[in-house]
């Protein structure tokens, strides 16, 4: 801005000599033609001694001689006039580029101030305008202190089940319950799957309401590709945020200690690789303290306090609950997001049960349920009969289909078995629901025409590790995918 200010002085100051010499010039020619007529006529009369002479001569010229008398007035009048007349008119041109040349810097140093003025009516407006409409607002959410308390996981499904059948007529098996519960002990996103009407996000609403703090539901957009379609956007010309609702739950569990429920119905209506690929990514850091959204690229004074450095923590008291529906209006789930969620198939209707007697709501915290959790998961572990029979199925699957499973997996096994017991259900129950959910379903990504024999064989298999009629979800999905 600096280097063309100055060319354009520069070229300014250029114009300006050249115009003072065309004058000086113009200046120079009248009076040298003025000049030397005068003088000549002086000398003329200094000759004659007096000046009759020189007024007859002029006389003559002008009565007598026409090409005299023409080349006297051009010579002696006409060019001197035009002359002065060309000096005047440069005078005043060089007055009037002085007048406007001094209106054009006032007017610029008019429009700078005003530049300089909006820009700190902006920035103080910045400091002035709190961008977020909500957030600020948001007081932690109270316990259910109308609940009532619980103190084993088995009792939480067993309460859960007949609270959602009598007061809400939703009916799920004791099964279907557990793995719920269980799931949410494991991660923190689960997938619940399987035809239209079967409940699944009736599941969800039910426990938010059986906890006392309802489950958000938030329908997923086929057009959704990034973080933003979830946490919202910052809006330049109305200078406010955009909040989501997912954005304030998020904004008030971390100020509080309740369950938080968050669903994404019809969450393969669009790529979850791509809209919730950050949050699948912070969920494997071990430490929740440093999971940390960006919601906003810089920071106001006056943003919400919870907000670090326009940043927002991942609440690890809250669950991502996605209802899945395969058909060919969604698209496939990956092996990614298969591998850190836990996934309920909800492919059955339940038969009605229960009577019209309300049920209690229960009053249970976060650290209360988490505290259950560890206390399961550290007063029971997988019998050394199953480690051995997951020994055997690992090398039988690397060999047949090269497939295996992970650290992660593992973990979830255990965890997942530790809990399902404590929720009251059997060990072999739990590990043929996780097998066939979090290792078989790995069989889809392979192509399976060239295994026809070995998925046979497969199903022979479980019979002879697992004992004859054992492993029943395991054995239906080989048969499943024997016929694909």
């Amino acid at each position: 801005m600096a280097s063309k200010t100055a060319e354009r002085r520069a070229r300014e100051l250029r114009k300006q000599g050249k115009r003072r010499f065309t004058l000086s010039i113009i200046l120079f020619a009248a009076v040298f033609l003025a000049g030397g007529s005068f003088i000549a006529l002086l000398l003329y009369s200094k000759e004659e001694g007096t000046l009759q002479p020189t007024i007859d001569l002029i006389q003559k010229l002008f009565l007598e001689s026409t090409l005299d008398k023409t080349l006297v007035i051009f010579w002696l009048i006409v060019i001197p006039v035009i002359l002065v007349l060309v000096l005047l008119i440069n005078i005043f041109r060089r007055r009037k580029v002085k007048y406007y040349r001094k209106t054009w810097e006032e007017t610029v140093k008019i429009a700078v101030t005003a530049d300089r003025e909006a820009y700190k009516a902006e920035q103080e407006k910045k400091r002035h305008t709190n961008r977020f409409s909500v957030l600020g607002t948001i007081e932690a959410r109270p316990r259910n202190e109308e609940g009532e308390p619980v103190t084993t996981l088995e009792e939480l499904c067993d309460r859960f089940r007949m609270f959602a059948a009598n007061n809400l007529h939703l009916y799920y098996s004791v099964s279907q319950i557990r793995e719920f519960i269980s799931s949410l002990a494991v991660s923190h996103i689960l997938i619940l799957q399987g035809m239209s009407g079967t409940g699944k996000t009736s599941l969800t609403y039910a426990f938010g309401e059986f906890i006392g703090n309802p489950s958000s539901i938030i329908p997923v957009q086929p057009m959704w590709k990034e973080r933003s379609d979830l946490l919202g956007y910052y809006n330049e010309f109305t200078r406010k945020y955009n909040e989501t609702e997912l954005l304030r739950k998020m904004y008030e569990a971390n100020k509080s200690d309740c369950i938080y429920i968050t669903v994404l119905d019809e969450m393969n209506i669009a790529r979850v690789e791509y809209y919730f690929a950050e949050f699948l990514s912070l969920l494997e850091i071990p430490n929740p303290e440093l999971r940390y959204l960006e919601v906003v690229t810089d920071k106001w004074d006056d943003d919400p306090e919870d907000l670090k450095e326009g940043r927002i923590r991942l609440p690890q008291n809250m669950w991502f609950v996605g209802t899945a529906n395969n058909d060919d209006s969604t698209f496939a789930i990956s092996d990614k997001v298969y591998d850190r969620a836990m996934i309920i198939d909800l492919d059955s209707r339940t038969t009605a049960f229960g009577d019209e007697t309300k049920q209690a709501t229960v009053n249970i915290s976060y650290a209360e349920f988490m505290s259950l959790v560890e206390n399961a998961q550290r007063g029971y572990e997988i019998t050394r009969r199953n480690e051995r029979r997951l020994k055997q199925l690992d090398e039988y699957l690397v060999e047949k289909f090269q497939i295996t499973f992970g650290n992660r997996i593992m973990r979830q096994i255990r965890n997942y078995i530790s809990v399902f017991v404590n929720c009251g259900g059997d060990e072999l129950d739990a590990l043929d629901d996780i097998l066939c959910k979090k290792v078989l379903r790995k069989l889809t990504y392979k192509d399976l025409s060239l295994m026809r024999g070995e998925l046979d064989n497969a199903a022979q298999f479980f019979e002879t590790v697992f004992g004859e009629g054992k492993m029943p979800r395991c054995r239906s999905f080989l048969g499943r995918v024997t016929k694909l």
